[in-house]
């Protein structure tokens, strides 16, 4: 207990001095991970050889539009990628400078000592790098007072990280204390990053600003200092796809935008050779198996006769059954999402509640298999606050049932979605969607969408709601081909398995003129310019 006393005085003594913290971390403790933070001994291993490359490549080649660009590296699996990710573009000829942050955990308090001591071991880690990218500490700031307006943005992105971190739409930092103690965190968090940014922007410029995510805790606060002074930004993330990135150019990609690339292929024929590959692709997936480059199989079991699933979850053959499918509550691809609710929680009240008093048709709530991985607020609790005795006629199918989602789409006279993707699979199978939250699909010509929740009501209600017809079919199956085959861009490595796909597709590989040919579009949209759709991949 004296040893932690006097460790913990040191350390707070030790405190506001980087520097010292810094000579700490590279004797006294060796290399030691500082509490709070992560070991980046994977990474240093990794960087001569990348820098080695990287060199090499800049001095072959001599790029004909060099770029300013700004990188942001935080939590141990960004660091990783994003510092792979500037070494390959400061060997094509970039000039990188990249932002970090050394807490290893974003909604717990890391000390002062620690997190230099944390600095010094992501500096060293890098150091083989030097001359390749300059690195700068996002969580040294000065004490500057923001504009209102930007104090607000502070606030609203705090809010955001608290609903992300929790998994919960619903918070209240007014008279919940652990809501209340996670808010200071991420204000506090927040709130230095951005007089972090404000002062580099008054001694730097850049051409363009990368920053994964774009949405969550200080990738989102970046993003919006940056579309608050109209800069330009690129944000990415990935998907379900190995060796495919996600590219947004001043947006979010969590939002998926795909209003250009639609505007542009929307108006091309469905070829033969695109449905089928299409199908190949679906018919994977209702069968819960891994296909090409896809990763993810969602359904854990296998396809049931109508007979078998009906009687499993005790169907009555003579009403009509409606499908409602759950987003992980929480999820930044559900979170902000609402039109007429307050989120996903409030549209699945509200829509059971509607439900409760109708006997003509029967409700099945396929909670979304995410769940299982133990994020979120249940949706089966959810549905069980706004209806604590189920009526028979409404169904509730746990994240780890085995029933799989297809057989339940085969049954349905009615699709209703907030934004999961299974709601563009509902329409390619002819099912009338209702889509409740703002999500990429919505508004492409195959689903309903209602603005209000006078009009979503009404549309439960309505048999005006019919089956799609073979013209919008056709366009929910030629969307979901381009969405999933030319929205994501090719990129080697992804963020999930990051270490194995590096292996199997060494930097050292692809940092050569002959490496960076399959990618040169993709580095070209992510450095800014606009994407031309259409294109080969």
């Amino acid at each position: 207990m004296i040893t932690n006393i006097v460790r913990h005085s040191l350390k707070s003594s030790l405190g506001p001095f980087p520097r010292l913290a810094r000579l700490y971390q590279r004797t006294l403790a060796k290399g030691r991970v500082p509490q709070g933070g992560y070991s980046v001994e994977r990474l240093k291993s990794a960087v001569p050889g990348w820098a080695s490359a990287a060199k090499s490549l800049r001095h072959q080649t001599t790029p004909q539009d060099s770029k300013r660009v700004f990188l942001v590296g935080y939590l141990r699996w960004w660091l990783d990628h994003v510092s792979a990710l500037g070494i390959l573009l400061a060997g094509a000829g970039h000039s990188i400078q990249m932002g970090y942050l050394p807490y290893g955990r974003w909604s717990e308090p890391i000390h002062p000592f620690d997190a230099h001591r944390q600095s010094a071991l992501i500096r060293d880690a890098l150091r083989p790098a030097e001359g390749l990218i300059r690195l700068t500490n996002l969580a040294r700031s000065d004490g500057r007072d923001l504009a209102p307006d930007l104090m607000d943005q502070v606030h609203a992105q705090s809010i955001f990280d608290i609903q992300y971190t929790l998994q919960k739409e619903h918070i209240s930092i007014d008279t919940h204390p652990g809501d209340r103690s996670l808010y200071r965190i991420r204000f506090e968090r927040n709130l230095a990053v951005a007089r972090a940014v404000l002062k580099l922007l008054e001694r730097s410029e850049f051409d363009v600003m990368v920053i994964p995510n774009g949405s969550i805790l200080e990738f989102g606060m970046i993003f919006r200092l940056a579309r608050w002074f109209d800069l330009p930004v690129i944000t990415y993330d990935f998907g379900e796809q190995r060796a495919r990135i996600w590219l947004a150019q001043n947006a979010e990609i969590m939002r998926q935008d795909t209003s250009s690339l639609w505007a542009v292929r929307g108006e091309d024929p469905f070829t033969d050779h695109e449905e089928v590959a299409l199908e190949e692709l679906y018919s994977a997936r209702r069968e819960g198996k891994a296909w090409a480059n896809f990763a993810r199989r969602w359904q854990s079991g296998q396809r049931q006769g109508v007979q078998e699933l009906r009687s499993s979850l005790g169907f009555d053959p003579d009403k009509p059954m409606v499908l409602l499918c759950t987003n992980v509550v929480g999820d930044s691809l559900a979170l902000g999402r609402q039109i007429f609710t307050e989120g996903m929680a409030d549209w699945l009240e509200m829509t059971i509640r509607h439900f409760a008093k109708r006997q003509d048709v029967q409700l099945v709530v396929r909670v979304h298999p995410g769940e299982l991985l133990g994020a979120g607020y249940p949706s089966t609790e959810i549905v069980h606050q706004a209806l604590p005795n189920l009526p028979e006629h409404i169904v509730v199918v746990p994240p780890e049932s085995p029933v799989n989602t297809y057989d339940l789409i085969a049954q349905a006279s009615m699709g209703l979605v907030y934004t999961t993707t299974v709601g563009m699979e509902m329409a390619m199978s002819g099912l009338p969607v209702i889509v409740s939250g703002m999500t990429h699909y919505r508004g492409k010509g195959f689903t309903y969408d209602p603005d209000s929740k006078n009009e979503y009501l009404a549309m439960l209600a309505s048999s005006e709601v019919e089956p799609l017809n073979s013209i919008q079919v056709q366009k929910a199956k030629h969307y979901a081909y381009v969405f999933f085959f030319e929205y994501p861009f090719p990129y080697p490595w992804h963020l999930i398995g990051f270490w194995d796909d590096i292996k199997e597709i060494p930097l050292e590989k692809v940092a050569t003129k002959e490496g960076l040919i399959p990618y040169q579009r993709t580095i070209q949209v992510l450095l800014g310019k606009e994407p031309v759709w259409g294109e080969a991949g």
